[in-house]
């Protein structure tokens, strides 16, 4: 006969509060760290907006916990995990057509290690039948945002700099630090122009972008120059 009990109730050893303090502050910096880390943007991004929200993003495959939402977080202590053979891919679908100027993503190899891609190539098209390779990076022991050139896409130029016009954008892991199988993804972000911001005024004396006194780099565009709205 099974004798059947109550649950159990789990034994506490008391903790001081000082080293309660002491680790909930130390987890509070490291939290307030990589979002910052994460959000913070050059001042020649000022004039741009991020558009990465206005996608749809799938993966070829994910570790449970590590999938798209992961990836998409503002700190890069969550990452994407992919869990099957190589290439590892990430497709980004917008509902229009968009004109990418600034393309980067976040790796650490620190964290990573074998799990750090070292060479990867970027596509775009129309969708997901149709595209055509316009990029590829290639790189040892990275950590922080990697920028992807877009010169030569074939979108014109913006502010002396290459634009991408697509509606999906696919992100290929192609190799791995130390051969490893699968990749972490910290952070994927995507910019275009930002219409109701001019662009940066240009470099000072120092060689820096000259910022204005509210703290952006071009001048707002006020509504009323704006293009007219049918209500």
């Amino acid at each position: 006969m099974v004798e059947r009990s109550g649950p159990r109730v789990p034994h506490t050893l008391a903790v001081p509060d000082a080293l309660e303090d002491d680790a909930s502050s130390q987890d509070s910096a490291t939290d307030e760290e990589d979002v910052a880390l994460s959000s913070s943007l050059p001042a020649t991004f000022t004039h741009l907006r991020e558009i990465s929200p206005l996608a749809s993003w799938t993966v070829s495959t994910s570790k449970p916990g590590c999938g798209v939402p992961a990836l998409l977080s503002p700190s890069t202590a969550s990452f994407w995990q992919s869990d099957g053979p190589q290439p590892h891919l990430l497709n980004i679908h917008f509902f229009k057509l968009v004109a990418i100027v600034k393309l980067r993503v976040y790796l650490d190899f620190e964290l990573d290690e074998s799990y750090t891609p070292t060479k990867m190539s970027f596509a775009a098209g129309m969708g997901e039948y149709d595209l055509v390779e316009f990029g590829e990076w290639k790189g040892e022991q990275p950590k922080g945002w990697v920028e992807v050139g877009l010169d030569g896409c074939g979108g014109g130029e913006l502010d002396g700099e290459g634009v991408l016009k697509c509606m999906c954008l696919q992100v290929r892991v192609l190799e791995n630090h130390q051969n490893g199988k699968d990749t972490h993804l910290r952070g994927v972000q995507i910019f275009s122009r930002d219409e109701r911001v001019k662009a940066p005024r240009g470099k000072g004396e120092n060689g820096n972008v000259e910022v204005g006194e509210d703290g952006y780099a071009g001048l707002e565009e006020p509504d009323w120059m704006g293009e007219p709205e049918l209500r």
